[in-house]
């Protein structure tokens, strides 16, 4: 083989890589190196037997590889680790001619003995093929008998045939003597690798002079010569031996590397190729050429580039790997996909030029690696970095850049773009008590809809928790946006189906615009949040636009959030107490429990504002607690038939621990549970599932009574009534308000509460009653108890203990008849009366009369026009006057606008917009 000079260390020309011939087993390796090893330093027996079987079918293509075709026992006249060969022609032709020539000279034929013995000698001999194929299995024994019959006694014969011949005087000696030197020579040729075998050749061939002459001194020597025989054939097997393990040691220091890459080819974890000058393969590992679907042979002369897909040029891999085949230079880890059908596996190929010992360029040799399951693992963590792993949305990180990718565009109108922020009401709830893997599937559902609702129109993407981000790229007008928020609010608040539970939940959504309210995403992002605060607090299931003032909104609720915290840490806030009077007898049956806060600023606090604050910082469980147990205290020093009620808001009723929290605040009060009353609202139903019902069982096994607070008000159907354990219903104030006005339909609702809790077995409370007429209409409509202004305005503890200490009876003090709300207002008016003009002040404001203040000692019955702005004049009589203040009432009612407001003191859009500097169109939008 010729020597790889001028080329890599490792390399080989390849104009010296060899074949193996056509229609070998196995296919060739051509693996580079250097020449493989001749065939007669092929490992001993006993070593051989050690290798793997894989090692000899690398050693036989090694072999192959350096152009020595494998002999077969038949072919080779003597195979190792034989005994003897299988068969010896020339040594048969050998005796022949021996016997010939003898004959030609010889002054007499030899004896019928002497012939006897030359045809079983050269018969012996002839048969050496069948018995060697008899001896080869057998044991050292059998093979030592193969030996004796098929060499020693042949050569025996010869040897004694030829002494006869020669000893009657019928051949001379020096003409015997050179048949049996030749005869011997040959077979020690044939039996050259077994020293031992080729010394008893010997021996039995040159015995036979000894034997016929009986010479005492010859055998005696023959005896000493085979006695030295055997020692030095022991000692030259001992040699044989170290020199096959000598040379397998070296077989596999020189084949070391190539069964190194062997051995990594068949791991699966690389394989490696070459190619001519004209890039057309030469070589490829059989790995790949299984992958793409052929034999590799079949790959051989096909170009190395119809092994990757290079469908798409577009491809950065590809476009460089054709670069650096037509440049001859080298590259690395290049990624390209295998051309491989029905299936995406891609290939990272490195290589480098090959050059002969001229420097004549002549192809390219290189390697590759299964990129698959890596680039799978690079684009998962891709997608973990940029979309949500439960939902599969865009999350935080990737719909932050898409909005700065947006914002930061080089041209200005393409800047313009929607962010709406919308967050999930009572998600929360579901998690207390459904628990989170309901939740989860929830969110995966909302998540569905939501980019339904969407579609293309912009991108959705989830922030975390329930919170969500939709960007509509763009300008898009106001009405738009406000249609696919409303869009977007009604599906998300369709009931939802998990589990076999029904869920029901809402949405708010804040939009803020770009540029109208902010150039970056940190603005555009906080006003959209102060947006959706806006949205939460109209009452939730809304959207709302960014206004400039909602940033004192903001501020407002900080500063609340932080007042409350100190309130509670400080022990600010108090517990009042209404009375709950039975309207059969006018008896204090109990009280309400009502929180209120004064503020060591501020002073009192509306409960609205801080209830709701409390609510949505998680606070409210704290307050709850605090309030039931305070309210047990407080009713234990109260005469026994007095009850407490208590409200438990929904995430108080969530919470596993409220039955354990209730028994322990009747407990340390010492009083009877049934004097507890908890009033629970219908919201707590929008989950109704056996976590629901476990609670009220619950409840009820302490003892506890439950009353349905604002009943009529809230989410949930009747179908609650026929499981849920109330003992009372209490009537929402916004049904007894106005009940007693003409043509109202709220007097038949309370007849139906009132209807319906009677046949269910209980008890009625009538709130916000503040009339005398109101009073008589809900005690002619059932209702076992009223509670309002009518009997007491909330007390401390101890204005009610005060109360209680004079009696349990309830005196109704109050109005005859209901008037129409008031608007309080300091706004400068003009009375006309007969032509004569009077400056006054609107002091409060109804849609009937108005207080008026500015003139004095009006008579009852004097009429007036009164402008009320420059496009509206009402006609008025004073019904009553003190000092400067009298009280009139508008001859026609005023009407009210769509939010509610009188619309003769509301000024025009236009006006408005102006007053507020802002476009006409956004003010009314």
């Amino acid at each position: 083989m010729k020597a790889a000079r001028d080329t890599p260390t490792g390399e080989v020309d390849q104009s010296t890589r060899i074949r193996a011939p056509s229609g070998d087993a196995d296919p060739p390796r051509e693996v580079p190196g250097g020449a493989s090893p001749p065939g007669d330093m092929a490992a001993s027996p006993r070593v051989r037997a050690k290798r793997p079987l894989r090692a000899d079918r690398r050693q036989k293509q090694r072999r192959d590889s350096a152009g020595e075709r494998s002999l077969e026992p038949d072919d080779a006249p003597f195979v190792k680790g034989q005994w003897f060969p299988a068969r010896w022609p020339y040594l048969i032709l050998a005796m022949l001619a021996s016997i010939g020539a003898a004959l030609a000279v010889a002054t007499r034929a030899p004896s019928w003995p002497t012939v006897a013995m030359f045809v079983l000698s050269i018969g012996g001999v002839s048969c050496l093929r069948r018995v060697h194929d008899e001896a080869m299995d057998r044991t050292a024994l059998g093979k030592s008998m193969a030996t004796a019959l098929a060499i020693v006694l042949p050569l025996f014969l010869f040897g004694v045939a030829m002494t006869r011949w020669a000893h009657r005087a019928g051949l001379e000696w020096d003409i015997a003597l050179a048949a049996m030197v030749c005869v011997s020579g040959l077979a020690a040729v044939y039996l050259r690798r077994q020293p031992g075998v080729m010394f008893a050749a010997f021996i039995a061939i040159w015995s036979a002079a000894g034997i016929s002459h009986a010479s005492l001194v010859g055998i005696v020597a023959m005896l000493v010569g085979l006695i030295a025989a055997v020692l030095v054939s022991r000692e030259e097997l001992a040699q044989e031996e170290r020199e096959n393990a000598w040379r397998d040691a070296q077989e596999r220091i020189r084949t070391r590397a190539q069964d190194i890459l062997a051995d990594y080819e068949e791991t699966g974890q690389g394989w490696f190729w070459e190619t001519d000058r004209r890039s057309q393969l030469t070589y490829v590992s059989p790995a790949v050429a299984d992958a793409i679907g052929a034999a590799q042979d079949e790959t051989i002369g096909r170009p190395l580039t119809a092994l990757f897909d290079m469908g798409d040029t577009g491809r950065e891999g590809e476009r460089t790997l054709m670069f650096h085949l037509s440049a001859r230079s080298a590259f690395s880890e290049l990624a390209v996909r295998a051309a491989i059908a029905d299936e995406e596996r891609w290939w990272s190929v490195s290589g480098r030029p090959i050059y002969d010992r001229f420097d004549n360029f002549v192809g390219f040799r290189g390697s590759g690696t299964d990129l698959t399951e890596r680039k799978r693992s690079q684009e998962n963590a891709s997608r973990l970095a940029h979309y949500d792993s439960l939902t599969g949305l865009a999350n935080r990180f990737h719909m932050s850049r898409s909005l700065e990718t947006i914002l930061g565009a080089p041209q200005e109108a393409n800047r313009a773009c929607a962010v709406m922020l919308l967050d999930l009401d009572r998600f929360k709830q579901v998690n207390d008590t459904l628990g989170h893997p309901v939740g989860d599937e929830l969110l995966k559902q909302v998540a569905q809809r939501l980019e339904r609702a969407v579609a293309k129109r912009g991108q959705v993407g989830r922030l975390g928790g329930d919170e969500f981000k939709v960007i509509v790229p763009t300008r898009v007008g106001r009405k738009v946006l406000a249609e696919l928020g409303q869009e977007i609010i009604h599906s998300l608040s369709q009931p939802y189906s998990i589990d076999g539970n029904r869920v029901t939940i809402g949405a708010s959504v804040g939009i803020a615009l770009s540029p109208d309210h902010g150039t970056t995403s940190e603005e555009l992002i906080r006003n959209a949040d102060l947006a959706l605060y806006a949205a939460k607090d109209g009452g939730r299931g809304r959207y709302h636009f960014y206004a400039t003032d909602l940033h004192a909104d903001a501020e407002a609720r900080a500063e609340m959030e932080g007042d409350l915290r100190d309130a509670i840490a400080k022990g600010e806030l108090q517990l009042f107490y209404q009375p709950v009077v039975a309207s059969a007898s006018e008896q204090i049956a109990g009280f309400e429990a009502l929180m209120r806060w004064h503020h060591p600023v501020k002073g009192w606090i509306p409960p609205n504002l801080f209830i709701e604050s409390a609510e949505e910082t998680g606070l409210i469980q704290q307050m709850g607690d605090w309030a039931l147990r305070q309210a047990c205290e407080d009713v234990a020093n109260w005469p026994e038939s007095v009850r407490v009620a208590v409200n438990v808001s929904p995430i108080q009723f969530s919470n596993p621990q409220l039955p354990a929290i209730v028994t322990g605040a009747v407990s340390r009060a010492g009083i009877d549970p049934s004097r507890l009353e908890l009033e629970i609202t219908e919201s707590v139903f929008l989950n109704d599932d056996a976590g629901t019902d476990a609670m009220f069982a619950a409840l009820k096994g302490i003892g506890v009574r439950l009353a349905l607070d604002d009943f009529g008000t809230g989410y949930s159907s009747l179908g609650y009534l026929k499981k849920a354990p109330f003992d009372k219903i209490k009537i929402d104030q916004s049904f007894v308000r106005g009940a007693t006005e003409e043509g109202s339909r709220n007097r038949a609702i309370i007849a139906s509460i009132t209807s319906l809790a009677h046949a269910l077995g209980m008890d009625t409370t009538a709130e916000g009653v503040e009339t005398l007429d109101e009073l008589d209409l809900v005690r002619m409509h059932g209702c076992s108890h009223v509670q309002g202004f009518i009997y007491e305005r909330p007390l401390s503890f101890d204005k009610a203990s005060e109360l209680l200490s004079s009696g349990l009876a309830a005196v109704a003090r109050g109005p005859q008849s209901s008037r129409a709300p008031r608007n309080t207002m300091l706004r400068k008016v003009v009375l006309d009366h007969q032509g004569q003009l009077y400056n006054g002040t609107i002091r409060n404001l109804s849609v009937t009369g108005a207080l008026i203040e500015g003139l004095w000692n009006v008579p009852k019955g004097t009429i007036f026009k009164v402008h009320i702005s420059q496009e509206h004049a009402v006609t008025c009589t004073a019904r009553w006057s003190e000092d400067d203040r009298m009280g009139v009432e508008f001859a026609v009612p005023l009407s009210r606008d769509h939010k509610g407001g009188i619309a003769a003191i509301q000024l025009p859009a236009a006006l408005q917009a102006q007053a507020q500097n802002v476009e006409p169109a956004r003010a009314q939008a």
